[in-house]
């Protein structure tokens, strides 16, 4: 199924770009990828869901994949969400939102605080409020540590995410490799915008921190009826079991499924679980 690229203008000139999987005329599922990705992560997710007759849009955010940088080093929370809420006006409306890390976060401050009703259903993949801070901690030193230095080689880019997700087999085509990536001169770096990281506070993403606000966006959710799955990685170390519990006990009202085998990239480590997971949660709570 070939997809369909659109771009969306959102304030501050920036162009969002994304792809469209299936009838356009058809309700959405709107994947939002975690800090660091693009919106070539979900292309199998992406994939089924459309050949179960949705329109699955995959959204590269600001600062990522081929999206614009923001120039002025804009990357707060509210912003992606902004950003975001733009995307959906120009689809049917009752959208699914499927975030993982960054774009679950994003997708809690949208439907929660910034457009309640904003989606019909919401997933998290991998990330709860009160995500683990080692596992964060340790996602935040393999984005910076070749941010500015980048890589000799796409050897040396397969070695650094091999040596991260030590799990996962290495690809044995290097190519694909540069989707994530641009080349300058001679030398590989991250496709995102350093700002992404190193952007001052009232500039940076920090809202990932507060958990009382994100806590309440996602109890705003919940009361506004919308139905709410948590997916998760059993072998992540941002969202342990312990977080997992902890907030499926205070919001008793979500759904969990928690996949064998994967890590905190889910869908690209056990897409075949993952897509099952999203697609039976939307058979449950969709017409």
């Amino acid at each position: 199924m070939t997809a369909e690229t659109f771009v969306t203008h959102v304030p501050g000139d920036v162009r969002i770009v994304a792809d469209r999987h299936g009838d356009p005329d058809a309700r959405a599922v709107v994947f939002l990828h975690g800090g660091g990705q693009t919106r070539r992560s979900w292309g199998r997710a992406a994939a089924a869901v459309a050949e179960r007759g949705w329109q699955a849009v995959t959204v590269d955010l600001r600062g990522h994949g081929q999206s614009d940088w923001a120039a002025e080093g804009d990357y707060r929370l509210v912003s992606f969400a902004a950003d975001v809420h733009e995307v959906l006006r120009s689809l049917p409306p009752d959208p699914v939102l499927v975030g993982a890390s960054l774009g679950g976060f994003t997708s809690m401050l949208l439907c929660g605080e910034l457009a309640p009703g904003a989606a019909g259903a919401v997933v998290l993949v991998d990330i709860v409020p009160n995500m683990d801070i080692g596992g964060a901690q340790r996602i935040q030193a393999f984005m910076a540590d070749r941010m500015e230095t980048g890589f000799d080689s796409l050897d040396e880019v397969a070695d650094a995410i091999a040596a991260y997700n030590p799990h996962r087999p290495r690809p044995a085509d290097l190519d694909g490799l540069t989707a994530n990536l641009r080349r300058r001169g001679d030398r590989w770096y991250w496709h995102w915008d350093p700002k992404f990281m190193t952007a001052p506070a009232e500039q940076a993403p920090l809202e990932i921190h507060d958990l009382d606000r994100l806590n309440a966006a996602v109890q705003n959710i919940l009361d506004g009826e919308v139905p709410m799955l948590l997916v998760r990685g059993q072998l992540s170390d941002l969202v342990s079991a312990d977080c997992a519990e902890t907030f499926l006990t205070r919001f008793p009202q979500v759904q969990f499924v928690d996949v064998a085998g994967a890590g905190h990239m889910v869908a690209g480590d056990r897409n075949d679980i993952f897509a099952d997971a999203i697609l039976s949660f939307l058979s449950r709570h969709t017409d």
